[in-house]
């Protein structure tokens, strides 16, 4: 597929209803920028950094979160630090004023150093971005994970696009799992997505409702070599735009 185009965000953030943003968020900041991000989040979110033992996982959830507020800070126009969440059944956060959930919506991931966010008008959303480690036995991960079908698909593909096809197929499904709250509470299993190199990116069947299939729209990002990643939107017709990191110095 061809490669989004990352592009600086203006100055003023409009979100239409019929509009996604995805964010890409390089997380390898200079400490005092990290520093000032901490500076940003909740007693909770401090919590849980503290909680991570090695210093590079604790500084990309660090990095990760405050740069969160600061993206959904430029839409509500607040300062990152006032803005305050609430968490799903599952877990999923949403933004929430006066104890209310907004309509405003968003999904984070990250790994390896790099971060997607994904922000909606009152459409759910998911995203999933992963690092494609080499010398990964991505057959014997598909077959405890992955539907039959999907299986049997990564099997016929060219042993040389069978890495690329896992994680299409598995960005694609964590994405939906993200976009539905669910977790991995639904099953990996449970579900099919297109998974050949090249192909549109699809939910093509859902277990044990095969009317949610129609509901969400899968498409791929290009976040930067080395990674894979995926969309999941609610509903159809519309477009996306994809912003760099608002920070100056995260460019990399």
């Amino acid at each position: 597929m061809p490669a989004q185009a990352w592009a600086a965000p203006p100055a003023i953030l409009k979100l239409d209803a019929d509009m996604v943003h995805v964010w890409r968020l390089p997380l390898g900041l200079d400490d005092t920028t990290v520093q000032d991000l901490y500076q940003t989040l909740s007693d909770d979110e401090r919590q849980r950094a503290a909680r991570f033992h090695s210093p590079r996982p604790r500084q990309e959830f660090i990095t990760a979160r405050g740069l969160l507020r600061v993206v959904l800070g430029r839409y509500l126009e607040q300062a990152p630090r006032q803005l305050r969440f609430c968490y799903g059944a599952q877990g999923k956060p949403a933004l929430t004023t006066s104890r209310r959930p907004h309509p405003l919506r968003f999904n984070l991931s990250h790994s390896h150093g790099l971060a997607l966010l994904a922000v909606t008008q009152a459409r759910e959303v998911g995203v999933d971005v992963e690092y494609m480690r080499p010398n990964f036995d991505c057959l014997q991960i598909a077959a405890e994970f992955f539907s039959p079908w999907e299986v049997a698909a990564l099997r016929r593909l060219p042993a040389a696009a069978q890495k690329t096809g896992f994680f299409k197929g598995w960005t694609c499904k964590e994405a939906y799992l993200k976009a539905r709250g669910g977790g991995l509470h639904l099953g990996l299993d449970h579900f099919d997505v297109a998974l050949a190199p090249g192909e549109a990116a699809r939910l093509l069947r859902t277990r044990p409702d095969p009317a949610d299939a129609g509901r969400w729209t899968l498409q791929e990002l290009t976040p930067g070599p080395g990674y894979a990643a995926a969309l999941a939107v609610e509903g159809s017709g519309w477009g996306l735009c994809c912003w760099q990191s608002p920070l100056a110095d995260a460019s990399a």
